[in-house]
């Protein structure tokens, strides 16, 4: 595992000042926490929020050995790209090869073994076929998530906990201003992992004729920026086409257009404020 070819996944960090030593170069500690970072980032990229999976599989990973092999050194502002991949899966223990790059070139590697085991009394137990399927699958370039486009009656019971928990416990909106009779008519969308796990959603109805709006887009926490909210998005745009819609039209949050940006959606109009939050008008062609 030596080239950047070899990692599926890859975690992009930038040294920080407070992460050199008086050589100017990153203290040989931190290249662990850089791997740990990736680690979270690359149960993310599998779609598998970490406590909630391992409460799931009733256990938890606990590391067993590190090693850590350095060949340069990265420096203050370096722009690195930390990679993570599963080597081998043991009966109870599995191996992560990590890879520290900067651009092509290779300066740190090593690998980190972690034992799954009973949280109660750390004892260890078999890593679960599950989870086995997952990690063998993501490595396989298999997809992670499954959007489900349906109807309320159909995705509501696991739609409705996603928004409860995004729009009115994190953004503190009102829940009468959250929940509408619109939810019946609408075509809605939920993205699943492979546990079968909601992660997020989002729903479509028409707006004027010929214009579709999505809305009510929400992504758990611990799932933003894996792409998951991205599935979803794409699913909804999809399901437009398939009913002639020629145009989609959102409400963004300020804080996520970038996120619908990059989905080719444009901005129209001023920002205005809906239930308290700036909120700007985007639109895009189907």
């Amino acid at each position: 595992m030596t080239t950047r070819s070899d990692y599926r996944f890859t975690e992009r960090l930038r040294v920080r000042w407070a992460e050199v030593d008086m050589q100017k170069i990153v203290f040989n500690g931190h290249y662990l926490m850089y791997f740990d970072t990736a680690v979270a980032g690359y149960w993310r990229a599998m779609a598998m929020p970490y406590s909630d999976t391992m409460h799931y599989l009733e256990g938890d990973l606990y590391a067993r050995k590190a090693t850590v092999e350095y060949n340069a050194s990265a420096r203050y502002e370096d722009l690195l790209d930390v990679g993570v991949r599963t080597v081998r899966i043991g009966t109870s223990s599995m191996v992560l090869g990590c890879g520290v790059f900067r651009g092509d070139e290779l300066l740190v590697s090593g690998e980190l073994v972690y034992v799954f085991a009973d949280p109660a009394t750390q004892t260890s137990r078999p890593v679960p076929q599950q989870l086995r399927d997952v990690l063998q699958a993501f490595e396989a370039g298999k997809p992670m998530v499954e959007v489900r486009v349906g109807s309320w009656t159909e995705l509501g019971r696991d739609a409705a906990p996603i928004r409860a928990r995004v729009f009115v416990e994190e953004q503190k909106i009102p829940a009468d201003m959250e929940w509408d009779a619109g939810d019946a008519d609408c075509v809605h969308a939920v993205a699943y992992n492979r546990f079968g796990a909601p992660l997020a959603t989002g729903r479509l109805l028409e707006h004027v004729p010929g214009v579709a709006k999505i809305g009510r887009m929400a992504v758990l926490a611990t799932m933003r920026g894996s792409r998951v909210g991205r599935a979803v998005l794409d699913a909804l745009m999809q399901a437009a086409r398939e009913r002639g819609f020629r145009e989609a039209l959102l409400h963004a949050q300020m804080s996520a257009a970038p996120f619908y940006a990059r989905a080719g959606f444009t901005t129209r109009g001023p920002v205005f404020e809906e239930a308290g939050i700036p909120h700007v008008e985007m639109v895009r062609a189907l």
